[in-house]
């Protein structure tokens, strides 16, 4: 009882994080024109030019955020999901099966997202 407690914590403060990362991604990249980020888009224009999105992987700000709103938006996610399938009600076997290919794949889904984050980072150096 205690750890789905705690888990459901944590899965409102993922989607608490999902939030303030989306939005503040939704702000950069959609409101450009109207709050004048030129630090983060030096290149004027659009956000999605090409010199911008160069300028952005520079900046180590942007791979911690992308990795912290993965991580939260696969846990809040998966959780969910997860929960959705204990609805119905599957055997005590079944459950267990539920959630470590849930676990492994959302591992693997974040490894692949961190690595992929972390590379960008150091081609646009």
């Amino acid at each position: 009882m205690m750890r789905d407690q705690k888990l459901w914590s944590w899965h409102v403060a993922a989607g608490i994080v999902i939030l303030l990362l989306l939005g503040l991604h939704m702000t950069i990249m959609h409101l450009d024109a109207t709050l004048k980020f030129t630090s983060l888009n030096p290149a004027g224009g659009e956000p999605i030019d090409w010199a911008n999105v160069a300028a952005r992987g520079k900046m180590l700000f942007f791979p911690i955020t992308y990795v912290l709103l993965l991580s939260a938006a696969l846990f809040h996610g998966l959780y969910g999901l997860r929960n959705i399938l204990f609805e119905l009600d599957p055997g005590a076997g079944l459950k267990s099966a539920i959630s470590v290919i849930l676990i492994v794949s959302g591992l693997g889904l974040l490894v692949l997202g961190t690595w992929s984050a972390v590379a960008s980072f150091d081609l646009a150096r």
